[in-house]
């Protein structure tokens, strides 16, 4: 593993159990209204869960974080 490949590791280590959760329905293309629904939340808590990973993965969009959770198995 080189140094970049664990610093990019650590974004995603870097990520509450509950925020990964709900980062994976995102990958699925799941709405937040569905997130919120399926997790038995509200759709504000999923979008502060979302806020944060946006900044937790510094990216500004549902696209680009979920290219780059999808990038992270290889």
């Amino acid at each position: 593993m080189r140094v970049d490949d664990a610093a990019f590791e650590s974004v995603f280590t870097s990520l509450s159990k509950r925020e990964a959760e709900v980062m994976d329905l995102i990958a699925t293309g799941q709405s937040n209204g569905q997130i919120a629904r399926r997790l038995f939340l509200s759709e504000k808590t999923v979008k502060n869960h979302v806020n944060r990973i946006y900044a937790k993965l510094g990216v500004d969009s549902r696209v680009t974080a979920i290219g780059l959770w999808l990038s992270r198995s290889g």
